[in-house]
Order: C-alpha cells, then structure tokens, then sequence
C-alpha cells in the first residue's frame, strides 16, 4: 500500500491525475493506492504538519496561488519527508530546481499514461527498497526493525555494541561488532574503522585525517593509520553513486 499526495489548484487536473493512478493500479495486481487531495500547498504542508500525515509520494503541480509546488517540496524535505516528489506542470522554467529537493522527476503538462506510469514504476520501486532496508535486532530484549538509513555508527562497548541513532536515540545490543559487522556487510554505506566503530558512510558530513564529522554533529575520532582507507571508501561510495 502507497499513500499518495495529489496537489493542484485545478480540480480537472487532480481529476485527470487521480484516473491515471487507478489506470496503474488496474494494470499492476496488487498495487493498492491512498490517494489524498490538495488544493494548495499550504493545505497539503498543513496535513503533514498537523496530522503527521506521510505520503510515500506526492505529485505536485509548480503554478499554484500563494505557495507554489516548488516551496511545498522545499518545505516537505525541511520537514523530514522523503517521500519521491513528481513535478506535474505546465513550463519547463523550474526544472533544474527539482534536483534541489529530490525530485525523482518533472512532467511538462498534459501529462499522459504513457509518460507517467514508468515514472510511477521507478518511484514505487525505490520506495520499495527504501522499506526492505531493514535490520532485525534485539534492543532491550526485543525484536525491533531498525531502518538501515537511520543508524549513523556503531561504537563497541565490551560484548555490547552502542548504536547511535538518526532520531537522536541509542539501542545497545548483545552483539560482538564482528557479528554486527557482517550482518552489514553487504551494504556498501557501512565501513568498519578501526576495532571500535562501524560508520554509515550517508551520515558522513566531513572528515580529516584525525576525526570524522557525522550530520548529527558526533564526532569520532580515528584510530591511527585508518584515514587513508576511509577516504578511499568515502570517495568510492559517493563518486560511484552510492
């Protein structure tokens, strides 16, 4: 199931968007759509706000009175929302803007089915990736689903191991950090530095040769010799397109 998040300030429009998504959804078994509609950003940003509403995808027109589609989106990522934004609108003049907030893509109206399902298609798919990339771990004698995206580092602590948390929070787990090591393995953001730390490479904001600067505002500093190959991998993991 996908919450969606039409916005337009013209009723046609968000009747013509709204036909198209359930066109996909007849032609894709399974595919199950919650569509809610806007008629202005500040209505739209309002619901996130107040509601805590957290659409998985918003299509959002750019030419809208007072508040146009292209602050909502600036406003949205402000907010947290990482939702996949199509713009739906009549000029191409804010195109380069769309890569500022993540815009996955950028429709010129009228929009039609054979432009916007393979669009849907690569959205709904990254936001299907988005979910699988979960750990299962035992915090606090629970089982608990921990968003990969959301751990910054590990730091070792003994037998346990101190996971710092996006949200500002730690879980200590009943782990060795080679166990936990190899469960991340596979994932290619998280580097082992060191004997003590495991680092999200997405969470790096700077790094030099006596310290690592994670967007929380921690600090680690680095054992000797390990800065070499962390900068390779940092290099690695973004110029690769990581």
């Amino acid at each position: 199931m996908y919450l969606i998040a039409l916005c337009d300030d013209e009723e046609k429009e968000l009747d013509k968007t709204e036909q198209m998504l359930s066109a996909y959804q007849r032609s894709h078994t399974g595919c199950m759509f919650i569509v809610r509609r806007f008629k202005s950003a500040p209505e739209l940003l309002d619901a996130v706000k107040q509601e805590e509403y957290a659409p998985d995808l918003l299509l959002l027109d750019i030419y809208m009175p007072h508040k146009n589609g292209m602050f909502a989106a600036r406003q949205l990522r402000e907010m947290g929302n990482e939702g996949r934004i199509i713009f739906l609108t009549t000029s191409k003049e804010h195109a380069l803007d769309a890569f500022g907030v993540g815009a996955t893509q950028y429709l010129v109206k009228p929009v039609t089915e054979k432009e916007l399902f393979p669009v849907l298609e690569k959205s709904l798919g990254e936001i299907d990736d988005r979910r699988n990339r979960y750990l299962l771990l035992r915090i606090d004698g629970r089982i608990q689903r921990v968003a990969l995206d959301q751990i910054l580092a590990c730091e070792a602590q003994g037998k346990r191991q101190c996971l710092h948390l996006a949200d500002g929070t730690q879980a200590t787990l009943r782990m060795t950090i080679a166990e936990l090591s190899k469960m991340l393995s596979e994932y290619e953001e998280f580097v082992k530095v060191g004997a003590s730390y495991i680092i999200n490479l997405a969470h790096v904001d700077s790094l030099n040769c006596q310290e690592v600067c994670l967007d929380s505002g921690k600090n680690i500093y680095l054992p000797r010799g390990a800065y070499a190959s962390l900068r390779e991998r940092y290099f690695r993991y973004y110029c690769g397109g990581g």
